[in-house]
């Protein structure tokens, strides 16, 4: 998210500055008997209608609340994990963190993360869907209220599939495949024109999560359900990673190119991504975006089984908190309390076009209107796979995007890819617990 919505890397660098604030608390407290307790709640929500939309509920809450106010601080998102780990070793650690989903392991690992109380539990296991509950648990334990959830699906240019001839868009493989090298173009040189489907190395989601959401679509898995050795080595990953090298080697697909800016510019057919894109290509694509349609994640054949991939967001309280009985009183109030038939985080994320795993909530938010390119994305919540967020999920992430970028290059073969992942993926992630 922005920051910029479309910002879902991690590079593992040290923040310029450990720490910016943001809109203070009424009271600091003092310490003496009848002072505020106030709570710091650090996030990746740093600037623009993001910081605006999270500063709306907590001003509203510490207008409420006299014994308890909330304080938020914010980073960028590249710094986010970093600020966490280094300002817990440092006994500066926040009160409430909102971490990526991804890093929920490790955070777990290194003690940052408190389990939820029971009751809290309870409320997230019975109001949540599946996928929402499993990024927000480790091993079998929720650690906190998820928040932002993103599902992967299909984005397609309407206009560059009707100029090939087709009806609408693929529903399978070979459909996917057959409309990709239709629609692609090359001028006379061989340059790209038009993707017909936009494979990218521009950052993971269009490298890792797209390649993801067709392994679940194909019933594989990235990593094993124990957690501890990569499960892509399989014939679900060989036939992802032989569909992507066809459509490379065929001309449909330039993974050079920035899907962002082509897509957004006519010049992709078809690339999967998430749900937050639908906010970015509105505001670059203006009316051009009448265009632009969403359907399901093909599958490799007609009579499977509809799956793809979410990940998401959640707010958890700090094993270093000195109030976590109050920590855990505003986020069950942000997240669950109902306020004119839907939680403040759903209304939240719908102001700024994305969701939450209340896919009750968000019916009754895009029911009133909302883009209906948003609605494909609601519908996967019910089916979508959760990202693995074992201890070494951000460092097996970054494996697996360095060996797809290889296979897609031609520095290496389909065999060559899935053996490299297996061995470097089943290292990092044995040796993380």
């Amino acid at each position: 998210m922005t920051p910029s919505l479309s910002r879902r890397h991690f590079a593992l660098a040290l923040p310029s500055a450990l720490l910016a604030a943001g809109c203070a608390a009424p009271h600091q407290g003092t310490g003496r008997p009848g002072d505020p307790v106030v709570l710091t709640l650090l996030s990746h929500y740093a600037s623009g209608e993001l910081k605006k939309a999270l500063q709306g509920p907590v001003d509203e809450w510490n207008a409420l609340h006299d014994r308890v106010k909330v304080r938020t601080k914010a980073v960028e998102f590249t710094d986010l994990l970093t600020t966490f780990m280094v300002r817990q070793a440092a006994g500066q650690g926040t009160d409430i963190l909102h971490p990526y989903c991804l890093w929920n392991g490790q955070l777990v690992r290194a003690g940052v993360l408190r389990p939820a109380p029971p009751e809290h539990a309870e409320e997230i296991g019975c109001a949540y869907g599946a996928a929402a509950v499993g990024s927000s648990s480790v091993g079998g334990r929720v650690y906190g209220y998820p928040t932002e959830m993103q599902t992967y699906a299909l984005y397609y240019n309407k206009r560059l599939l009707r100029a090939a001839g087709l009806d609408g868009p693929p529903r399978t493989w070979p459909e996917l495949e057959e409309a990709a090298y239709r629609t692609a173009r090359q001028d006379r040189y061989g340059n790209t024109l038009v993707q017909g489907f936009g494979l990218s190395t521009f950052d993971d989601s269009t490298t890792v999560g797209q390649t993801l959401a067709l392994l679940n679509a194909a019933g594989g898995r990235f990593v094993s359900a124990d957690g501890r050795s990569t499960a892509i080595d399989s014939p679900a990953g060989r036939a992802v990673f032989d569909l992507e090298r066809r459509l490379v080697d065929r001309g449909a697909s330039a993974p050079g190119v920035n899907v962002y800016q082509a897509f957004a510019s006519g010049q992709v057919a078809m690339v999967i991504s998430a749900g937050w894109w639908t906010t970015n290509l509105k505001a670059l694509m203006g009316t051009a975006y009448r265009e632009v349609g969403v359907a399901p994640v093909p599958l490799p054949e007609a009579d499977g089984r509809c799956a793809t991939l979410s990940t998401g967001f959640m707010l958890g309280v700090n094993t270093a908190s000195e109030h976590p009985r109050e920590a855990w009183e505003f986020l069950r109030w942000l997240n669950a309390d109902k306020v004119r038939g839907t939680t403040r985080m759903s209304a939240l994320q719908a102001s700024v076009g994305s969701l939450t795993g209340r896919a009750d909530d968000m019916r009754r938010l895009l029911g009133t209107g909302g883009d209906p390119n948003l609605h494909p994305f609601l519908d996967a919540l019910a089916y979508a796979v959760p990202e693995p967020n074992v201890p070494g999920a951000q460092q097996a992430k970054s494996l697996l995007r360095k060996n797809i970028e290889a296979l897609w290059t031609g520095q290496q073969t389909v065999d060559e890819a899935l053996r490299s992942t297996r061995r470097q993926v089943d290292q990092e992630v044995s040796r993380s617990w």
